[in-house]
């Protein structure tokens, strides 16, 4: 599934093709949502949070997407042929007359009044790419701890009403880097470690958007059998959380070893 930092750079393609400018083709091909109520809108904003696009317009109107396992959005030419929406997959089409947006494959779309947003959104956490988060022990004691502190910290990390955006890359990733043990219980990790976990995830995300998904860090994740760049030992996955819900998470059982000397 696409984690946060393939939601920012989709929300940054998006903007610059849609906003500022009104939205004179309007297809959305899912079930009781109205095309005309954002048809001659005018785009203010295409934004991300978590791993959901918002696209937003003067007219006081949201459009929530989210990709799921296999959605995407793709900008062309407005009258190319790429822009005409013809696959079957297509499940939104907005244009104006310079750039039209397809949305391939989407698992959600809504409709929503901009000021109801919260009722898509609310049960998230915080965004962990939001500009004036503070990744500190405060966040880190609120949100991902909550009313649960016995749960794996990896499951916590995927779960996205605690923090929104981190998926099964930049869990692996960040626990790796700050040697924690993926099912370790939440309760057993200083707090300053789980900040670093945070804050890993946080600098890795942002730099992929900054310099594009090539820089994406590849320490574990996807290297099962691989040697560990740390230490040589060889790198193992397991699964986190249940079914149909489990999500791959790649460590180092010599380096991530838990509390209790267990892998």
């Amino acid at each position: 599934m696409p984690e946060g930092d393939v939601l920012r750079l989709t929300a940054s393609r998006l903007h610059q093709a849609l906003a500022s400018t009104t939205l004179s083709r309007v297809d959305l091909r899912w079930p009781g949502v109205d095309d005309a109520t954002l048809r001659d809108g005018r785009v203010t904003e295409v934004a991300a949070y978590g791993k959901h696009l918002l696209v937003r317009t003067d007219h006081g109107w949201t459009l929530r997407t989210h990709l799921r396992m296999e959605g995407s959005w793709h900008v062309a030419r407005t009258g190319s042929d790429q822009a005409r929406g013809r696959s079957p997959f297509v499940r939104a089409v907005l244009g104006n007359e310079t750039w039209t947006a397809v949305g391939y494959r989407l698992g959600m779309l809504d409709l929503v009044r901009t000021r109801d947003e919260h009722t898509l959104l609310g049960h998230l956490g915080p965004d962990l790419l939001a500009d004036d988060l503070a990744v500190d022990v405060d966040l880190v004691r609120e949100h991902l701890l909550g009313d649960e502190p016995q749960t794996p910290v990896a499951e916590a990390l995927l779960d996205q009403t605690r923090l929104a955006g981190i998926g099964t890359i930049y869990a692996s990733e960040s626990l790796f880097v700050a040697r924690v043990h993926p099912w370790e219980p939440l309760a057993n990790i200083p707090e300053e470690q789980l900040a670093l976990v945070l804050s890993t995830a946080r600098e890795l995300m942002l730099r992929a958007v900054a310099e594009g998904l090539g820089a994406r860090a590849r320490l574990v994740h996807a290297r099962v059998g691989r040697p560990c760049v740390r230490c040589g030992t060889a790198v193992t996955v397991r699964q986190a959380r249940r079914p149909p819900f489990e999500r791959p998470i790649f460590f180092c059982p010599r380096c991530q070893r838990g509390q209790g000397g267990w892998t």
